[in-house]
């Protein structure tokens, strides 16, 4: 299951500063005056509803894939492109986001995101091919990857610290709702209306978003931003776009040598970037930081991890739908438990990490992670609905504990004029892995497929989540890097 896209809720509530993901460290936090008490409220609606907005595009596709897929004349698997690619220029795009609230204001930069989302939306609704599919997802990126950072970035300079917590709670909780309605209502809409819906819906929601936009959003910004780092952000792109390329090809017949040129690429504008942000002052991402053994622990156990588990939503979908012949609706209630696990989750997750710490949660959650993820190889045809609920709901609550542990890491022993830079690397680094984690599962799928029949689905979706299991577990190995710490030092500093 995908991760929810509400990323202030995997921040700890006592740490404010690290909330502030976005906030560059060279602003403070806390302006002169602070805005009224209905235009605060107006403010945390306007982000809980662009947070909102994005959780349930973001997992509302999950369910109608099979849909979309007959509609476009493609294999399932086959669309996989119409999300990895929506996920990768989110990694791309997101670094960019507090320089650009530096130089042009948060104001306009929230507006453009809205605006370029809502456009977006439009032209997936009206798309008629996976090609243009494509390009309309990644405009629906571009714009999405700005409406978290600069929310999150707002509301900290916004809201005085003692209410700080309950609006971000209250942030956290709608957009994760988004992630709970996502699968069902996708399901119901491609059932019952048509796949377009999905993305038509967010047109007037978007319309809604922009006019509260001008009225309650203010417009922080700096009279001299630094210069950006335009040639290493297109260093970045160009590997990272690559790498996705030679992926998303591997296993093509007579595609060898576009792949081989895709990887080589990759690996030369990688090589560049390093280079490149050695001797720049502000690099898009400081890899410097990569020399604290939190911040590496952390960012190779995220890509670890989310390789093994990022695609399992759509292997879920395939499973029930085409292989065991569910319709949309009921597969998108299957969705259900993971989210609610996931958010039953969260009230467990200071308490263990005061008793057990970092490194040992960690270490043990990966394994359970994978354990569970292996698990779904037993179910078949005629496993009965409430068991695979069971075992959503168990895999969404593990999952949980995992992406939260995993997101706070990166911060702990962490100056707070690095927290921007940090949260960024973070970001992008668990939407590169979580579009190559889609990639990764939709090749073994289609390596492991035999044919098209349901029972072929079924034993593909075996092989491929007992694979995926085992990547996960190779997370583990990079959590017992960690030192060992105490757990009430640990979550305290979270």
């Amino acid at each position: 299951m995908p991760e929810p896209t509400a990323a202030p809720a995997e921040l700890p509530a006592s740490a404010p500063a690290a909330v502030a993901a976005s906030t560059p460290p060279h602003l403070s936090p806390t302006p002169p005056g602070r805005a009224s008490s209905a235009s605060q409220q107006g403010l945390i609606g306007l982000v809980a509803a662009a947070f909102f907005m994005q959780a349930l595009d973001s997992t509302i596709v999950n369910t109608a894939v099979p849909a979309m897929a007959e509609a476009l004349n493609v294999t399932p698997l086959g669309m996989r492109t119409a999300l990895t690619s929506y996920v990768l220029t989110l990694a791309i795009f997101i670094p960019a986001s507090p320089w650009l609230c530096d130089r042009f204001g948060t104001r306009k930069v929230f507006a453009s995101a809205i605006a370029i989302f809502t456009f977006g939306s439009l032209l997936c609704g009206i798309a008629q091919s996976l090609p243009q599919l494509v390009a309309a997802r990644v405009l629906q990126g571009l714009g999405g990857a700005a409406l978290m950072p600069v929310g999150r970035y707002v509301l900290v300079r916004s809201i005085d610290k003692r209410d700080f917590v309950r609006a971000m709670s209250t942030v956290a909780t709608v957009g994760l709702l988004g992630s709970v309605l996502g699968p069902l209502l996708g399901g119901a809409l491609a059932q019952y209306a048509s796949w377009r819906m999905i993305f038509l819906i967010n047109v007037p929601v978007g319309a809604i978003g922009w006019w509260m936009n001008r009225q309650f959003m203010p417009d922080y910004r700096l009279d001299h931003a630094h210069r950006f780092d335009l040639l290493g952000f297109f260093l970045f792109a160009l590997a990272s776009a690559m790498l996705l390329t030679a992926s998303e090809l591997t296993g093509t017949p007579g595609e060898w040598r576009l792949i081989a040129l895709s990887a080589v690429l990759a690996a030369l504008f990688g090589y560049a970037y390093v280079w490149h942000s050695r001797r720049t002052e502000y690099p898009v991402q400081d890899l410097k930081l990569l020399r604290i053994r939190n911040v590496w622990v952390a960012l190779a156990g995220n890509l670890f991890t989310r390789l093994g588990v990022s695609g399992m939503f759509l292997l879920v979908v395939l499973f029930l739908q085409v292989g065991c012949g569910w319709p949309p609706v009921l597969a998108g209630l299957m969705m259900v438990p993971q989210a609610l696990g996931s958010i039953s989750a969260k009230w467990a997750v200071n308490r263990l990490l005061m008793a057990l710490g970092y490194r040992r949660l960690l270490l043990s959650n990966t394994l359970i992670v994978a354990v569970l993820l292996a698990s779904f190889a037993l179910l078949g045809r005629e496993s009965p609905m409430w068991l695979i609920a069971l075992m959503m709901f168990l895999y969404g609550g593990f999952m949980g504990l995992q992406y939260t542990a995993m997101n706070t890491l990166v911060y702990q022993d962490l100056d707070v004029k690095f927290a921007s830079m940090a949260s960024s690397m973070a970001s992008t680094a668990q939407y590169l892995s979580m579009s190559f984690g889609i990639a990764l599962a939709s090749l073994l799928m289609a390596a492991f497929l035999g044919g098209h029949a349901h029972e072929a689905y079924i034993a593909a979706f075996r092989w491929t989540v007992i694979l995926m299991a085992l990547v996960t577990a190779v997370g583990s190995l990079i959590f017992a890097r960690l030192k060992k710490d105490r757990g009430t030092a640990a979550a305290g500093r979270a």
